[in-house]
């Protein structure tokens, strides 16, 4: 389909970006790369009468590694998180989901801010910030603020961000380098969404889960963070019974939609199963 009419502006820094998206409130939409909001407005999910370009705006891109947090532009694109070598040091699962969005052509074009700050429910980099405990630096006509990721979401295109606001930064702090790793997405086909996806960060010290987060793409309206199934598992030696305790507490939060994809029972227990394969590869993974 054909998207709605819409004026085109292209504003030369982030005040000026912030000073229309005021203006022009609900009706306007701030655009970077495109991937998610093009898609939408072809399907007229998404009418705004003004499209504001941030694409070309210095200084919201790259990559920087401080003494305790990555911190990430929002205009990096997930070709950029694949080809960083700060990235493959400190937050290797951020390249591994980021190999498993769409293709490549949407990978050079699609930026993190977008992915993280759209809200929607089918994008997976949200549930990475969650499992990585992210905060999002948002500059909006009152200032900076920060906010994390854990109570940036509040249901599907729903998010944190007040009018004419918009997500400059990423903040992530740097994991122990003897984590452990993965995110396991279940599609079904290449450039699709997740039916499920999880994503988990852990430590092990001698033998037993020290430290555990667990995040669900697509399995709700929002992104989740599953803390009881990640209480389940810490301080346990990962045994077959743990794991299967932790899936089917992370399935008592999933609220999947019956779609295309599947109904709501196999999309809820093939969820169950990503977290435990990815509890698997994770502490195979952690030093």
């Amino acid at each position: 389909m054909i998207p709605g009419a819409f004026d085109y502006h292209k504003p030369k820094s982030i005040g000026d970006a912030v000073k229309l998206l005021a203006k022009y409130r609900d009706d306007g939409r701030a655009i970077a790369g495109g991937q998610s909001l093009i898609p939408m407005m072809k399907l007229r999910l998404a009418v705004p009468e003004h499209l504001i370009d941030i694409g070309g705006l210095k200084g919201l891109g790259g990559i920087k590694k401080q003494a305790k947090a990555v911190v990430i532009g929002a205009l990096t694109t997930q070709h950029d998180l694949l080809a960083s070598d700060v990235i493959t040091k400190t937050l290797p699962i951020l390249q591994e989901a980021a190999g498993l969005i769409a293709d490549p052509q949407v990978r050079y074009r699609g930026t993190i801010g977008g992915n993280v700050a759209n809200g929607d429910p089918g994008n997976d980099m949200p549930a990475l910030m969650l499992a990585l405990g992210a905060t999002y630096l948002l500059e909006g006509p009152r200032g900076k603020r920060e906010v994390t990721a854990a109570k940036f979401y509040k249901g599907a295109y729903d998010t944190a961000l007040k009018t004419g606001e918009i997500l400059t930064f990423i903040s992530v702090p740097v994991p122990p380098a003897s984590h452990g790793y993965a995110y396991e997405k279940l599609k079904r086909k290449v450039g699709d969404y997740a039916t499920a996806a999880a994503a988990v960060v852990l430590t092990m010290e001698g033998g037993k889960v020290a430290s555990c987060a667990i995040a669900l793409t697509n399995l709700s309206d929002t992104p989740l963070l599953a803390s009881d199934a990640a209480k389940i598992v810490t301080g346990s030696s990962l045994d077959a019974e743990t794991q299967m305790k932790a899936a089917d507490a992370a399935r008592a939060i999933m609220d999947p939609a019956a779609d295309g994809r599947g109904t709501v029972d196999y999309r809820k227990h093939v969820g169950g199963i990503m977290v435990i394969r990815a509890l698997q590869r994770a502490a195979a993974r952690a030093r």
